[in-house]
């Protein structure tokens, strides 16, 4: 029985996944939040998602120079082990299998399965919509463990189908705009006068959560053609092709609406905006194309979450390492790994629901699961950036120094933003982080033993 994983996905579909994990369905509603954060301050809101952005892909640059050096069975793995030892590379393995992919993986079944319940017209924490969640995330694991060439294909599909509104909103809503003097206006008036330091920095914070997820394309390193090529590419083509989507978009819907109309609209503001331009039935179909977006967003996510504790029985490490090793002859996939990946998201779906969507199960132990891995997340690029600078003499200064100093203090911003927007929930989110890391270390020193 074959134990490793094929080449099958191509330069489009890596590309794929870095755009359609990161655009979800918070560019479709982030964009008053941005607008609220700076007062209406239309130039300012273009700032923070520059700045944002270039904090995704100075990572992305330098996570690109190591995908040329190492390639193994999952990219942010390899890189970890690589800067800093077996053991390294070993916990963050853990971690992402344990926590980072099946948290993101189940918000986004429940995400979906709200725009799902929003076209409907039913509740969105109901009971409707947690059986949409749990059936979608059932569909999108059965369509990676069963056919992962067809999931590759349906995740480039999803992610040209989500382009679509952006685009046309982009264009479209600038057009309209200029036309009609909105843009101009919107660019010269500001709503409410903000301390230009603290919005910007409220803004960023916002566009942070926004950017996140590209590093999950790194995960299918070992199934993708000429990877040391094409995962470099994918990562910076993604990455800057989505900062350049976001801020077209954010132009386009200043076209559209008058910025105190955006900012007063809450999650309906971008509905608004696509009725203005689009009649009513652009309105209505804003949400479809939403559902689609989030489908592709998990469809990506899931493709992470099946192969995580794959990455370490790869290396004779962790759990049952034979079983979840073990590689299907005809589909290719590690199944008993997706099983796996399946179950955690359904444990972590059912903890979402009783900490964010219900009066709260959990106590103080309630955190918002969607973002707050991106605490540790960043904090454990931090070592490998430093031993990136450190090791890598044969680079120039500009690979070897410059854009992983730029990474460095970009995920020191990302760590700093996301304890200034959650405060005491970081806490209990790092009470749990610290139990399920402690046991990855009380395995891996029975392992050692035996």
């Amino acid at each position: 029985m074959s134990q490793e994983l094929s080449k099958k996905f191509g330069l489009f579909t890596a590309i794929a996944m870095v755009v359609g994990i990161v655009i979800g369905s918070g560019v479709f509603f982030k964009a008053e939040k941005i607008l609220t954060a700076t007062g209406g301050n239309l130039p300012l809101g273009i700032l923070s998602w520059v700045i944002g952005g270039l904090i995704m892909i100075s990572c992305a640059c330098t996570f690109a120079i190591m995908a040329t050096k190492y390639e193994r069975v999952n990219g942010i793995v390899d890189y970890a082990e690589a800067a800093m030892g077996r053991t390294y590379g070993y916990y963050v393995g853990w971690f992402m299998a344990m926590i980072y992919y099946p948290t993101l993986t189940s918000v986004l079944a429940w995400v979906s399965a709200r725009y799902t319940c929003v076209l409907f017209g039913w509740d969105i924490t109901g009971g409707q919509c947690m059986t949409i969640a749990g059936f979608y995330l059932v569909a999108s694991y059965a369509l990676n463990a069963l056919s992962p060439v067809l999931a590759g294909k349906f995740q480039v599909t999803a992610t040209v189908i989500k382009l679509i509104p952006l685009a046309l909103m982009a264009v479209v809503g600038t057009v309209y705009g200029m036309g009609n003097g909105m843009i101009m206006r919107n660019f010269t008036t500001v709503v409410t006068e903000v301390e230009p330091t603290v919005a910007l920095f409220t803004a960023v914070v916002a566009t942070a959560f926004a950017y996140e997820g590209w590093i999950i394309a790194t995960s299918i390193n070992a199934e993708l053609k000429d990877s040391k090529r094409n995962l470099p590419i994918a990562l910076v083509a993604g990455t800057f092709g989505v900062m350049l989507v976001y801020i077209l978009y954010y132009v386009g819907l200043a076209g559209a609406v008058t910025n105190e109309t955006l900012m007063a609209g809450g999650q309906e503001g971008a509905k608004l905006a696509f009725e203005t331009v689009f009649s009513n039935l652009g309105g209505t179909l804003v949400f479809v194309f939403v559902i689609i977006s989030c489908l592709g967003t998990l469809n990506g996510l899931m493709l992470g979450c099946t192969r995580g504790i794959y990455s370490i029985a790869a290396r004779g490490e962790g759990p049952a390492v034979a079983m979840f090793r073990q590689i299907d002859p005809v589909s290719n996939m590690p199944t008993n790994s997706a099983i796996f990946g399946l179950l955690l998201s359904a444990v972590w779906l059912v903890y979402f629901y009783g900490a964010n969507l219900t009066d709260p199960w959990f106590g103080f132990f309630c955190f918002d699961s969607s973002e707050l891995p991106i605490v540790t997340l960043y904090a454990m690029y931090l070592p490998i950036f430093v031993s990136f600078m450190r090791n890598e003499g044969d680079l120039p200064v500009l690979t070897r120094f410059v854009l992983p100093a730029l990474a460095l203090c970009g995920s020191l911003f990302m760590i700093y933003a996301a304890i200034y927007a959650h405060g005491m929930a970081v806490v209990a989110y790092l009470s749990i982080f610290a139990v399920v890391m402690l046991a990855g270390v009380v395995l891996a020193k029975s392992r050692a033993r035996a």
